[in-house]
C-alpha cells in the first residue's frame, strides 16, 4: 500500500528531524508536511528537503478544519504523525488561550478530519506525539510509566493532557486507529532558542546572563532529538493500535548540573577557559507551578519494539553545542527582527 503520511508541525524542531528521516529512509512514501510557520516553524530547517520528489510542504493551520480536511482529500492521507503544538511552558503561563486553541482544538480538528476522510480504518493510523509533563511531578524516586495517572500543573501540560484524551476518545468511541507517545525533554539542532539549551548556548556565546529558576534543582530526563525521531519511526511502523509508549533518554540531570556541563563544553569550543561563563549564572524567581522532577521509564518501548537511545547527554551536548556554534547565521536569523521584538515583549532581554 502506498503510504501518504501527513506530518503536522514538520517545520519545527522535532518535526523537521522527523520529516528528514522519513523522506530519506522511505523514498516510496509521500511525506506531506503541514505547518503554520509561527515563530518556531522555519522552512530553513528543511532546505535540504525542498527538491525531494517524495516531499510536499503545505502551509496550513491545524485549527482550520476546512483547510486540513482538504489536505486529507487532495493527498489521500492514510497516516498522520501529529507534532504541531504550542510547547513552551513559560508562554503558556502568559497566554493559556493560545495553547488551548492549538493543542486542544487543533488536535480535535485533525481527528475529525481523519475520521471524516477515512471511509475505512484499514491500514490507517493517527499517531499523536505528547509530553511527559502530562503526568505532573515526581518525588526523588520513581518513574513515569504508561499507566501513571495524569496530573498536569501548567496550562501547557493541561492542554497536552486534553489532546491526549481526545485522541484516546476517538479511538474508543469511533474506532479510529490511534497511538500516543509521551516523550521527555528533547534537545539538539534546530531547536528554537526559547528553550533552555539553545538559549544558554546563545547567551554564553554573547556573554549574556544565564537565568536559572529557583536553585536549579529541578530534574529533567533529556533525549537527543534524533533518537526521538528514531523512536517515532519504530512506533509508527510497529506500535500496537490503542497503546501508549513513553520515550525517554534514561538520562536525568538537575538543571544546574546540566547548565554547568553545557558551560564547560561551550567555553571550550569557543576557545575560552572551561567554566569561565559560570559567572553569567543568575538565579531568578522560580516559575509558577514548576514541577520538581520528570523521569521516564522507556522499558515498554525497549522490550516490545527494540528501541533505546543511542546517545548519552555528554556526547549529545557536544554535538549540539558544536552545531549551534557552526550555524550562528541560523541562530542569529531566528533571534532577530520580528522574532526579537516578539521576545522583548514576552521576556524582556533574555534572548
Amino acid at each position: 500500500m502506498k503510504r501518504n503520511i501527513l506530518i503536522t508541525g514538520g517545520a519545527g524542531f522535532i518535526g523537521s528531524h522527523l520529516v528528514r528521516l522519513f523522506v530519506n529512509n522511505y523514498p516510496e512514501y509521500n511525506i506531506i508536511n503541514t505547518d503554520k510557520l509561527t515563530y518556531a516553524g522555519n522552512l530553513a530547517n528543511l532546505k535540504d528537503m525542498e527538491n525531494k520528489p517524495n516531499y510536499t510542504f503545505v502551509k496550513a493551520d491545524i485549527c482550520d478544519f476546512p483547510a486540513i480536511r482538504s489536505v486529507f482529500t487532495k493527498y489521500n492521507i492514510n497516516g498522520v504523525i501529529h507534532l504541531a503544538a504550542e510547547s513552551h511552558v513559560d508562554r503558556s503561563i502568559k497566554d493559556p488561550f493560545s495553547f488551548a486553541q492549538t493543542n486542544v482544538m487543533g488536535t480535535l480538528a485533525l481527528l475529525q478530519a481523519a475520521k471524516t476522510a477515512w471511509n475505512t480504518f484499514d491500514n490507517k493510523l493517527f499517531y499523536h506525539i505528547s509530553t511527559d509533563e502530562v503526568y505532573g511531578s515526581l518525588g526523588n524516586e520513581g518513574f513515569f510509566t504508561e499507566t501513571t495517572p495524569y496530573n498536569p500543573h501548567s496550562p501547557y501540560s493541561a492542554s497536552k493532557a486534553s489532546s491526549d484524551h481526545f485522541v484516546r476518545a476517538f479511538h474508543d468511541t469511533y474506532g479510529l486507529p490511534a497511538i500516543v507517545s509521551n516523550c521527555s525533554n528533547n534537545y539538539g539542532p534546530y531547536q528554537f532558542p526559547e528553550k533552555l539549551i539553545p538559549l544558554f548556548i546563545n547567551n554564553i556565546r554573547n556573554n549574556k546572563p544565564l537565568p536559572v529558576y529557583g536553585k536549579g534543582e529541578n530534574v529533567r530526563d533529556w533525549l537527543y532529538v534524533i533518537d526521538h525521531a528514531r523512536a517515532i519511526d519504530v512506533i509508527f511502523h510497529n506500535g500496537k493500535i490503542g497503546e501508549t509508549y513513553n520515550i525517554g533518554g534514561f538520562n536525568e540531570w538537575k538543571n544546574i548540573d546540566l547548565i554547568k556541563v553545557m558551560i564547560k563544553v561551550t567555553d571550550r569550543l569557543l576557545g575560552r577557559k572551561e567554566g569561565e561563563s559560570e559567572k553569567l549564572i543568575t538565579y531568578v524567581t522560580d516559575r509558577a507551578g514548576h514541577d520538581l522532577r520528570y523521569a521516564i521509564d522507556s522499558n515498554k518501548l525497549k522490550n516490545e519494539l527494540g528501541w533505546q537511545p543511542s546517545l548519552q547527554f555528554e556526547e549529545g551536548i557536544e554535538k549540539t553545542v558544536q552545531w549551534y556554534l557552526d550555524n550562528q547565521e541560523w541562530l542569529d536569523n531566528v533571534t532577530s527582527g520580528a522574532y526579537r521584538e516578539y521576545y522583548k515583549k514576552m521576556y524582556g532581554n533574555a534572548i
